[in-house]
Formats: C-alpha cells, structure tokens, sequence
C-alpha cells in the first residue's frame, strides 16, 4: 500500500515539476501598431526560435516557457525588419518577465530583478551624466561640486555592481564602468580620457554580452560618438574604428564579423562610402575569407564596385546599328558627356511615375545617354511600356533580382540610378528622380 502510495504521489507532482512555467507578457502602446510578437534564444552565433504570441487589442501578449527554456539571453522581436526592431530580455530561468513597450520611451521592466536591475542602472547612470554634461556646459568653477557629482557615479556603480552579485545583469554593469576622474579634470582633458578609457570594463569574450544587443551598441556609440576636436570626419571614423578592432583583437572571427558587418551597414546606409570600404578592405574582408564567407565576401566587393570614383561594371547591351541588331559593351559606348543607368521594372510603381518624368527631362538636356535596364520575371509588359521612352537604350534584365547586370550593381530596389561621367566613372547615386535632376541641374 504505502509503495502504491508512493508511486501516485510522483504521478501527481511530476507534471509540475517537468512543466513548471514561467512567462514573459506585456503590455505595447499603442496597441493598434502591434500584431505579433517572436521570442529568440540568442547565443554568440545563432538565434534559436523559441515561440510567437498575438497582441491583443490591447497591447497585450504573454508567451509560456517550459522547463525546456534555459537560462540565457532572449530577443523579442515585434515588427520588421528583425533586426531593427527588437530589444533583449535577460532570462535567469526563476522568474516571470513583465514589460510594457512604447516606441517612443522604449522598454520599461515591471517585473525580473535582472532586467529591473539594468534598467534601474542605466537610469541612475544616464542621470550622473546629465549632471556632468550640465557642469560643463555651464562652465563651472566649483571643483567640490564636480568632485561629489562623480563621487555619486563611484558609488552608484559599485552598489549596483554589489547588488547584481549572482545575477546575468552583473555582466552588463561591468560592462557600462565609466571612465571616473580621481581629481579635477577640465572639460577637453575629462572627454580625452572618457574616451581613452571607454573599453577598459568591456569583455568581447564574454558570451552574455555576445548573445545580447550590448557589444553592438558600445562600439556604434564609440564610433559615431567620440568625435573629439576633429575637423576631419573621415580621418576621425577612421581612427575610431581602428580602435574597436584593436581592443576586440581576442575575441572570435565570428563576433568580429557581426559588429563590424553592422558597422559597415550603418556607414553605407549614410552613403559614406569611404569609410565602408575601409572598413571592408583593411578589416572584413580577411575575416570574410578566414570565415570562407563567400556571400559576404562577394557583397563588399560589389559594394566597393560600384562606390563613387569607381568605373562603372561593364556589360553587354544589343542596339541596332544601321538596321542590323549588335552587341557593344557599355564601355564601348561614345559621344556623350554624362549616362544616366537606371535600373527599374514594369511592376515598380514608383518606376511608373519617374521613367516618364526622366524621358520628359532627358529631352531638355544635350549630351545625356540614358540606359535603362528592366529587371522583370516575364517581358510581356516590359516590350509594352518601352515604346513610351524612344530615346532611353533599353535593356531586358531577365530574372528580376537575379539578373546578372542587376547583381554586378548591387541593386536591391527599383529604381536605382546611377550618373556617370564621358569615362564611365560613377560620379553620383541619386536616391530618386529629384535627387537626379539635382545632379544635371548644379553642374
């Protein structure tokens, strides 16, 4: 009997022991801009989905974790692109995650010790440094008044440092130890050492910090925010960005090829083509071929390809000559001061609207050849529509986004422009057709 007994006492308590649950739910506002939510286990190299959850008409959402769910690093991912709109959550596997999320004010933790303590921190920290901003900026002379605001910022670091003893967070407030002056400093000798000593508390081997947004973050912030007396931006991005590859020189290729791809990213989404492809050329393309990354290996290159001061790709383009059908390569082509390619498709909208307004334009101008290349699935349309631009070169770009000329240009939208010069080097990328017009009418 007592062995029956026995027995239905582990029936009965083994479920809550295999399937005890934690959650992570919340709150976003406004509630109209949300649908969906996607959890992800992040580790230094992958992202593991985890599970989804609907937003409700009122903001609200809450995903279950199973014992399966370990202790770690998460990412909540609500809209697209992913990578744009997400944020960490840190998961310590004995506690329940609630937060609210405005895209205004960002994320704020209601519940988590881990992720209150972080926020709590930060806060406290972001406060200090308004302090000393405020000093400095009003050019005051009370050295004691100075000397207690940083002795509040040693004091805070090392509370929360002792309060986060045991927990993930401790990682991230190690990480964020500023810079301390022991004794007076004045303003240029106080942001020389800031930004001296800014990665002195910053482990690029640690795998928390590797599994959340930390890393990626520090160095961004580094390169776009230490910018001292430089009148030279370039030559500034330059020197940042040799210091963040000196001081992440331990820490594994793959890190190395994250931060420095979303580095890069960022420097060529600001068009600042120089300093993307010194990036690429002293630094990610080695650990592009030392990681045997093709793909990226391949999209520098491209990249680089086509910057600014660069000859155009070449390829083939079939006109008519004299009433018979011949093939000249773009490099080939003579008698005009400036080409205008522009790559676009029958199905673009936008394309639709501007392809007649750049016709209309051309016809105003001397000496402009335009090439127009259709990237398209199917010709039909396309054979339809380019009787509309006569004077255009037109060329069947078969395979949409897979068409080689298409490629060789690192087109990814419609439509793209390039402007290049008698020699076929590329002197402007204009976002659009204003941006275009600009381009002939300051010259």
């Amino acid at each position: 009997m007592k062995h029956i007994l026995k027995y239905i006492l582990i029936i009965v308590f083994l479920p809550a022991t295999v399937w005890a649950q934690h959650t992570i739910k919340g709150t976003f506002t406004p509630a109209e801009d949300y649908k969906v939510v996607i959890l992800y286990k992040v580790t230094p190299t992958v992202s593991e989905y985890i599970a989804n959850s609907q937003v409700n008409e009122k903001g609200s959402f809450e995903i279950k974790l199973d014992s399966t769910v370990t202790k770690g690093m998460y990412r909540l991912v609500y809209a697209i692109p992913q990578e744009d709109y997400n944020f960490d959550i840190i998961y310590n596997g004995e506690e329940n995650v609630e937060l609210t999320f405005n895209s205004e004010t960002g994320v704020k933790f209601e519940s988590s010790i881990e992720n209150m303590l972080l926020d709590s921190y930060t806060n406290s920290m972001s406060m200090v440094t308004h302090s000393i901003g405020k000093f400095f900026s009003e050019q005051s002379t009370d050295t004691l008044a100075l000397a207690k605001i940083f002795d509040t910022q040693r004091g805070a670091q090392t509370n929360y440092e002792e309060a986060a003893k045991g927990r993930m967070v401790l990682e991230f407030i190690k990480g964020n130890k500023p810079y301390i002056p022991e004794t007076f400093e004045d303003v240029k000798t106080y942001v020389n050492n800031l930004k001296e000593h800014y990665f002195d508390y910053v482990d690029f081997t640690n795998e928390t910090l590797q599994s959340s947004n930390f890393l990626e973050e520090k160095i961004l912030n580094y390169v776009f925010g230490m910018s001292i007396d430089s009148e030279d931006e370039i030559a500034n991005y330059k020197n940042n960005i040799d210091v963040i590859c000196n001081v992440m020189e331990s820490a594994p290729n793959v890190l190395k090829r994250i931060l420095l791809v979303s580095l890069w990213q960022q420097m060529a989404d600001l068009n600042n083509e120089v300093v993307a492809n010194y990036i690429s050329e002293k630094y990610l393309m080695d650990i592009a071929v030392e990681l045997n990354d093709q793909e990226l290996l391949n999209a520098l290159i491209k990249y680089a390809d086509v910057s600014l001061g660069k000859t155009a790709p070449d390829f083939p383009i079939e006109i008519e000559l004299e009433g018979k059908k011949t093939t000249k390569t773009l490099s080939e082509f003579e008698g005009a001061n400036n080409y205008v390619i522009v790559f676009w498709s029958s199905t673009c909208s936008h394309c639709l609207d501007e392809i007649p307004l750049l016709q209309k334009f051309i016809k105003t101008k001397e000496n402009i050849k335009v090439i127009a290349i259709g990237l398209e699935e199917e010709p039909n349309l396309w054979m339809q529509l380019i009787g509309n631009s006569p004077n255009f070169i037109h060329v069947y770009g078969e395979g949409k986004w897979d068409n080689e000329i298409g490629n060789s240009y690192a087109v990814s939208a419609t439509p793209t422009y390039f402007v290049l010069d008698k020699d076929k080097k590329i002197i402007a990328k204009p976002e659009d057709f204003e941006a275009l017009k600009k381009v002939f009418d300051n010259n």
